[in-house]
């Protein structure tokens, strides 16, 4: 896992990406977990893996399924305890 910035009082954030758990600093956004996990966002419509292109939410790229709904801005949200991510 990548180094995480440092701070003394935080708490690891566990989520569960497609089932499995992963543990990431707080602040770390929910694309940023999906790569730490070694995954892509989704599968573009002819079958190639896709990831975070722009980081700011204007390419779509990131778009994966969080908490139950689809098509989220995974670079836009930030890992909460407990969340459940799908990517597509």
């Amino acid at each position: 896992m990548p180094e995480q910035p440092h701070n003394p009082g935080a708490q690891p954030i566990t989520l569960r990406i497609n089932g499995t758990p992963i543990s990431v600093a707080a602040g770390t956004s929910v694309a940023a977990a999906i790569l730490i996990a070694g995954l892509e966002t989704r599968t573009s419509v002819t079958g190639q893996p896709r990831a975070p292109l722009c980081g700011m939410g204007i390419c779509f790229e990131c778009r994966a399924t969080i908490n139950g709904f689809a098509h989220r801005r995974s670079c836009q949200i930030l890992c909460e305890q407990g969340m459940e991510v799908r990517t597509q």
